[in-house]
C-alpha cells in the first residue's frame, strides 16, 4: 500500500520510527514531512500530505505532531479525508471499520513507539465495515463536509 507521511517539527522525533515501521510492513512511504526540528505550520504539512490521498497517489496518510490534535483538526477541514486521533489499538481499527477513516494522526510527545507500532499496524489493515449503518453514518459525515464547503464557497 502506498502511504503518506506527514509530520511537523514536533513530530519529527517519531518520524523516521513510523517510517521504519511501514517499511517494515512492505508499504511504500510518501514523505511529506518535515525534514528536521526547525518550525513549519501543522496546516500546510496536512494539506500537502492529504493531498496525496484525495489524487489517489496514497490509499492512506499518516500524521505525526506534537500531541496529534492539531492535525486531526486540519485534516478534517479538507472534504474527502476522514481523521481520527491514533493513540490506541482499538481506535485505529475502529475509525476505520466504522467511519471509514482514511487518516491517522499520532502525538510524538504522547504515544510511545511500541504502542506506536500497534496503531499503524492496526490502523493499515482495518478495512471499512460495508453493512447499511455504517455506509449511511458515512454518508452523512460527506452531506457535513458539502455544506461546509458549499458554506465556505458562499462566504458564509
Amino acid at each position: 500500500m502506498k502511504i503518506a507521511l506527514g509530520n511537523d517539527h514536533a513530530g519529527y522525533p517519531l518520524k523516521d520510527f513510523v517510517r521504519s515501521v511501514l517499511e517494515d510492513l512492505g508499504h511504500e512511504v510518501i514523505d511529506r514531512g518535515a525534514p528536521d526540528e526547525s518550525p513549519v505550520d501543522f496546516p500546510d504539512v496536512t494539506r500537502a500530505t492529504c493531498e496525496l490521498v484525495l489524487a489517489g497517489e496514497a490509499e492512506r496518510a499518516i500524521l505525526v505532531c506534537g500531541t496529534g490534535v492539531g492535525a486531526v483538526m486540519a485534516a478534517n477541514k479538507i472534504p474527502g479525508i476522514r481523521c481520527a486521533l491514533g493513540h490506541d489499538v482499538y481506535s485505529a481499527h475502529q475509525c476505520v471499520e466504522h467511519d471509514d477513516a482514511n487518516v491517522i494522526a499520532m502525538g510524538a510527545w504522547l504515544i510511545g513507539r511500541a504502542t506506536a507500532k500497534e496503531v499503524l499496524i492496526t490502523f493499515l489493515d482495518a478495512k471499512f465495515d460495508d453493512d447499511e449503518d455504517t455506509k449511511r453514518r458515512v454518508a452523512k459525515l460527506r452531506e457535513l463536509e458539502l455544506m461546509a464547503a458549499r458554506r465556505l464557497a458562499n462566504g458564509i
